[in-house]
């Protein structure tokens, strides 16, 4: 799938949000549940969300150019940090507006619709989630991905908000409402620091996931022996993008055009292991002993 493609998914978790925030808001008023209100500003970020992912892969889709040689793909970063910050936000909502109606309790109205508009709403944000976080994890995509188990989590968060005005009407407890609200701002806490923290890492260039390195180094193994070995292999994520790189030790006495075609099969076969990857190598002589003083990033 082009990556430009993409888009179109982003536009799909805008549309759900606009939807689930109708519906949601629509549930607080009929209750008046601080809990359903919580929810429904959960959505709202997801909104918001949306259209960064939708900015962002429009981005992050753009061919490289003589600026950004190594293309856009970091741009995905962006839209996740940003993510993961509206969250926080969003979670600091919804503790200031709990802990009044903590303090205070007030009598829900009209619950059984109101829980029936928030099940609807739930079920199509776990429809969209789950579509989105395929096509994520299938394309590389960390925004799509992002996108997804936000929406997943607000899933489970409308799971605990609805358990928790269904306790309200069995107990009568009503300080059950808000102390479920600021379970969900703690839960959203949790998510949003996750989502920054994996955008953090990837914006300080993080190597590859230890699976992918297992895989770049069994194609590595397969051509080493004593005429070939390997060092200085250096990775980094930057979005759906992957950068390989690698130093080919090869006897001193190789023509340039033997170690070319062997690097050449190197190449392939991790790009052939590893989907959307760049793989850089280097050809030098076992026989030199300044070969062994580049292993890391700074030459000794």
């Amino acid at each position: 799938m082009n990556r430009a493609s993409l888009t179109r998914f982003a536009w799909i978790s805008i549309a759900a949000a606009v939807l689930t925030i109708a519906l949601k808001t629509a549930a607080y008023y009929l209750t008046g549940s601080v809990g359903l209100l919580s929810d429904a500003m959960e959505s709202l970020v997801n909104l918001v969300g949306g259209f960064m992912a939708l900015a962002m892969l429009t981005i992050a889709a753009r061919p490289a150019d003589e600026d950004h040689a190594y293309g856009h793909s970091k741009a995905e970063y962006f839209s996740s940090g940003v993510e993961g910050a509206l969250i926080l936000v969003a979670a600091l909502s919804i503790a200031y507006a709990a802990v009044p109606r903590l303090m205070h309790p007030q009598q829900l109205e009209q619950v059984g619709v109101g829980l029936a508009v928030s099940v609807l709403a739930s079920l199509i944000n776990l429809a969209v989630a789950l579509l989105l976080l395929r096509v994520g994890i299938t394309h590389h995509s960390i925004t799509l991905e992002a996108n997804a188990r936000h929406l997943l989590t607000d899933v489970w968060t409308s799971v605990g908000v609805l358990v928790g005005v269904a306790a309200v009407v069995l107990t009568g407890w009503l300080w059950l409402d808000p102390v479920v609200a600021l379970l969900v701002a703690a839960n959203i806490v949790w998510t949003g620091a996750h989502i920054v923290w994996r955008s953090i890492s990837g914006l300080m260039d993080l190597a590859l996931p230890a699976e992918d390195l297992a895989t770049v180094r069994r194609v590595l193994d397969t051509y080493r022996s004593e005429e070939v070995q390997f060092h200085a292999l250096l990775t980094r994520q930057a979005g759906a993008r992957k950068f390989v790189s690698t130093h080919v030790l090869v006897p001193g006495a190789w023509t340039v055009q033997h170690g070319h075609e062997l690097l050449e099969k190197i190449e392939q076969d991790i790009r052939a292991a590893l989907p959307n990857s760049t793989v850089f190598t280097h050809l030098e002589s076992l026989d030199d002993p300044a070969s062994w003083a580049d292993e890391r990033l700074d030459r000794e």
